[in-house]
């Protein structure tokens, strides 16, 4: 899978509200009303994320979560990466 030139990568964020550019990924937060609502979200991701077989960094704060997308063995940002960023949406 090849990366995304930067731009490709400005397209599809601009189709991607509130995900932005963080060096070699991308990333966006939410913040829910407590840790229950923040870990509901969380395995709804992992549920596309193992369908997809590509996985996201996760961080959990108690009620925000920050997902962190990059295609490891490529060395940045690929389809994959916006294909599972749009599939996270529609959460």
């Amino acid at each position: 899978m090849s990366l995304l030139d930067d731009r490709a990568l400005a397209e599809a964020l601009r189709g991607l509200s509130g995900w932005t550019r963080a060096d070699r990924a991308i990333t966006k937060s939410w913040r829910f009303r407590d840790f229950k609502e923040a870990m509901f979200f969380v395995n709804g991701v992992a549920a596309l994320a193992e369908r997809a077989g590509h996985h996201p960094d996760i961080d959990v704060r108690y009620s925000q979560v920050t997902l962190t997308l990059w295609t490891h063995d490529a060395g940045g940002v690929t389809d994959k990466d916006v294909a599972l960023a749009r599939a996270v949406e529609a959460v």
